[in-house]
């Protein structure tokens, strides 16, 4: 996502908003998860159903405004990894099944039957738990976990007909999916293994569970790689907002797709302020870092607090006026440094991007990750909730979140 050409307070002014409350935020395009979307989906067999995975803020974009932009692009379901997640989707309206992929806490199951929400059973003793439970108002609809070799939750594949006949009988419960997860996605002949268990799972199915139920092993590497059949449907995550697993072999029928997926993140900032620094001058906690020349350094508001890793000092950049400068010293709880010595009338009005792209240049979740020795979902699912986020399309604002609440364009209430 780039930079456009109006400037953010002009944006949200255009809106009816008010100005953020700090010079640091995250733009959201709306208009590339919509667009993902639509890439993914054409990916499908006919009839296979596109779960959209929100978990985790939805992978830091926000919980709430991600759901909404996903149901109303046309995803079949939502999928989250908390009852607490699950409930404040469902009870935001957004008109699509909700299924949470972690147990609830043994109270939260009816919690999650009067919400609509279906969840996941990942145990036979659960399944007993379940089954002994009486009739409810709103029967508890389950997705069995199936353990197919990634060895963190499911049932083993021989134990999958005697739960699912226990869930058969369960007057307070009806069993609606099956569904496993790929333990390395990259690789086809493990994943073909996987895919051989989970086939066995399903095959002894019929003789015990009236209605079908809804099959799903794939996520975003599956897919991507089709190293794994996409059955009745497939839960994507980090595809839809933008972003690749790095090093994922893409099957050469999904090639073009890969390509079009466009980022839906950027961090931008604006400096506290744009100093010069003598030759031997320290900047920073502990002067990790000193001016070899006549400097000028901007401070920018962004820090570990936000989910700048305090480890990626040294390491990392920013883009201002379309080049790349150095971020240099120490990163503190609130501010990390750049050098903006080469880059010649620097101020604290300009603006910076830490992610994202500005001009020709760009700073992907990719590079970052890899100067951080981890992996692109933890960069975007490290920032941190005080960074204000501006969902926008095509340069509009359409809503802002920040800790008191979200506004919408045209709305000066929170909601």
């Amino acid at each position: 996502m780039s930079v456009p050409a109006t400037p953010i307070e002009q944006r949200l002014a255009d809106a009816g908003l008010p100005p953020l409350p700090r010079r640091a935020w995250l733009e959201i395009d709306v208009a590339a998860l919509t667009s993902n979307v639509a890439t993914l989906r054409a990916l499908l067999a006919p009839g296979v159903r596109l779960a959209a995975v929100v978990k985790a803020d939805a992978y830091g974009h926000g919980l709430l405004p991600a759901a909404r932009a996903f149901a109303e692009a046309g995803v079949d379901a939502l999928c989250v990894a908390t009852l607490d997640e699950a409930l404040a989707v469902a009870g935001a309206g957004v008109g699509v099944p909700v299924l949470l992929l972690y147990e609830p806490p043994p109270d939260g199951f009816t919690v999650a039957a009067a919400a609509g929400v279906e969840v996941t059973v990942a145990s036979e003793a659960t399944v007993e738990r379940v089954a002994a439970c009486g009739p409810q108002a709103i029967p508890l609809r389950v997705h069995l976990e199936v353990d197919t070799g990634l060895r963190r939750a499911g049932v083993l594949p021989e134990r999958v007909a005697a739960a699912a006949a226990r869930l058969a009988e369960a007057p307070g419960a009806a069993l609606v999916g099956l569904w496993t997860h790929l333990a390395s996605a990259h690789d086809a002949a493990a994943s073909g293994e996987q895919a051989e268990r989970f086939a066995r799972a399903c095959a002894g199915l019929a003789d015990v569970v009236a209605r079908p139920v809804v099959r799903h092993i794939s996520a975003t590497g599956g897919l991507l790689a089709a190293s794994a059949p996409q059955l009745d449907m497939v839960r994507i995550g980090l595809a839809l907002y933008g972003l690749l697993p790095e090093a994922l072999p893409i099957a050469p029928a999904a090639r073009d797709a890969a390509q079009a997926l466009r980022p839906a993140m950027s961090l931008h900032a604006r400096p506290l302020r744009v100093a010069e620094v003598a030759p031997g001058e320290g900047v920073g906690y502990g002067s990790r870092w000193r001016a070899a020349r006549p400097s000028r350094v901007a401070t920018l508001p962004v820090g570990y607090g936000d989910g700048w890793s305090y480890g990626s000092a040294g390491r990392t950049f920013a883009l201002v006026r379309g080049r790349r400068v150095p971020l240099i010293g120490s990163v503190a709880m609130d501010a990390v440094a750049a050098d903006v010595t080469d880059v010649p009338g620097v101020t604290s009005d300009d603006e910076f991007v830490l992610l994202g792209a500005q001009g020709g240049a760009q700073i992907g979740a990719l590079e970052l990750a890899q100067q951080r020795t981890t992996i692109p979902w933890e960069v975007v699912t490290s920032m941190a909730s005080r960074l204000p986020r501006v969902y926008d399309a095509a340069g509009n604002v359409l809503s802002v979140r920040t800790l008191a609440g979200e506004m919408r364009r045209g709305d000066a209430r929170a909601v």
